[in-house]
């Protein structure tokens, strides 16, 4: 049986996680990126992630070993075990002229900058080696086949000593990296979207990894690396065990509740009662002992606290019992990706039973113009492989007209539809406007076909008989003609 390869750590843990556990070590990694992409924090995060035990040598060939230690802290990188070799250029530099000889072509043995390269090696006999920019290096041979050359030979003179190496570049129009990709037995690469990190590794020798696009972000704690979520098809297992709402004629309806590990999308116009009808799935969840978490993107969370409280769902109580978490998401802060970790953090960490995402359009405002579908896809399918309820909140757009479930597409995805519509009733003495729901779709059983009128009041939902004179429920704004 083949062996998996030992791993040494990133210091990020979602780097190591896309790149199969970590590094192997005594290999060498390219970071690539344009300038403030994140390469440098990266390789600080590695060295910093070595132990009392292991030397670690930075090789600074661009900025100051004060700088870089100024930055490292400002972002609370401990480099107490790391050492420097600083080969940037010194204000002494400029003034006397001096020239870089490093990797000199006819004289290698006799450069004191790599006399001092090869000494610091042996003496400290590193296991992390951080090169800040092999870009440098280019400027300081005559021509590409002596710089492949020397970089391959400096290279393996790194990893034969034992060590593991990241080195940097920038590649341009004027300067690619094509030699520097092909030296290294793994290429993580960097690069700015939209105001937003992305992270993907595009070779890793030896090894599998994750493919894709990730999220990375950088702050104060320094920089974290946001996997993106994969559907897991192997771990789903069907459950037919129902769970309740709360309402008997809600349950009627549904011939029985939701079933564990399905995708339910509420939909219907503004103001029709979408999210109190997902909240009151959480209140009976709340009941049995079951956590639940409402994502909202558009209203803000003490609004909704006080339109649950007005209609008897008592969500800031629960919130206090941890039964209930309502978290607001500002959708221009994050990306798609940090928003599907956050949601596999919360039900990892916290075992949470239901997810409530408020609104599909607000979730939209994430994606930056990436794929909606793609992405939603991908979140609710591996939250249907934990045994999650999933409840996507839909606003259709048209208050009247004929029956819209979704302007993007998300009608294959969901297992089951429940549609809320505005609804023109006539009386022999009036005419009001009220509101009636429906089930559309149940891919794990039968349900009521129906229609039912459903009412928000002061005690919580209220949802009345099948509606027989109900007409044009379909195909335009629904009219109810009560029978004389």
């Amino acid at each position: 049986m083949h062996k998996a390869p030992r791993r040494i750590s990133t210091g990020i843990s979602g780097l190591d996680e896309i790149l199969g556990g970590g590094l192997i070590p005594q290999r060498a990694y390219l970071l690539r990126g344009a300038p403030g992409t994140g390469k440098t924090l990266i390789g600080l995060h590695f060295l910093a992630a070595g132990t009392r035990r292991e030397n670690s040598l930075f090789v600074a060939l661009d900025e100051s070993e004060r700088k870089i230690r100024q930055n490292a802290a400002s972002v609370g990188l401990n480099l107490r075990w790391v050492h420097f070799l600083d080969l940037s250029p010194s204000s002494e530099f400029f003034a006397q002229a001096q020239a870089y000889d490093l990797f000199a072509p006819a004289e290698v043995e006799r450069s004191p900058l790599t006399q001092l390269l090869v000494e610091t090696v042996s003496r400290l006999q590193p296991q992390r080696v951080f090169v800040d920019s092999m870009t440098h290096f280019r400027y300081l041979t005559p021509n590409e086949f002596e710089y492949r050359k020397q970089v391959l030979s400096f290279l393996r003179f790194l990893t034969e000593q034992g060590a593991t190496v990241m080195f940097t570049s920038e590649s341009s129009a004027l300067a690619p990296d094509d030699d520097l990709q092909s030296l290294s037995d793994g290429i993580i690469h960097l690069e700015m979207n939209g105001g937003h990190r992305r992270v993907s590794v595009t070779k890793m020798r030896g090894s599998g990894f994750r493919t894709g696009v990730h999220a990375l972000r950088i702050n104060s704690q320094g920089v974290h690396v946001y996997p993106q979520l994969l559907p897991e098809p192997e771990r789903f297992t069907a459950v037919q065990e129902q769970i309740s709402s709360g309402v008997p004629a809600l349950d009627q309806l549904l011939h029985g509740g939701l079933e564990r590990g399905t995708i339910v999308l509420i939909t219907g116009a503004s103001g029709v009662g979408k999210t109190t009808l997902g909240m009151q799935f959480m209140k009976e969840a709340a009941t049995r002992g079951e956590r639940s978490v409402v994502y909202t993107f558009e209203e803000e969370v003490p609004l909704i606290l006080n339109r649950c409280a007005s209609v008897g769902i008592p969500a800031a109580e629960m919130t206090e019992q941890g039964k209930i978490s309502l978290v607001k998401v500002e959708p221009l802060q994050h990306s798609a990706i940090e928003f599907a970790y956050m949601v596999r953090e919360e039900v990892e960490k916290h075992g949470t039973r239901i997810v409530m995402i408020d609104s599909v359009a607000g979730y939209r405002l994430a994606l930056h113009g990436e794929d909606l579908v793609g992405q939603l896809h991908a979140l609710c399918k591996w939250l249907q492989s934990r045994g999650v309820v999933t409840l996507l909140i839909n606003e259709t757009h048209t208050v009247s007209g004929p029956l819209l479930i979704s302007e993007v597409g998300l009608s294959y995805l969901a297992d089951t539809v429940l549609f809320l519509r505005y609804a023109e009733k006539y009386t022999p003495t009036r005419a009001e406007l009220t509101r009636v729901i429906g089930v559309l779709k149940k891919r794990l059983g039968d349900f009521d076909h129906t229609l039912r009128e459903f009412r928000i009041t002061s005690q919580g939902i209220w949802i009345g008989h099948p509606i027989s004179t109900l007409r044009h429920i379909v195909a335009d704004t629904p009219v109810w003609e009560e029978e004389q």
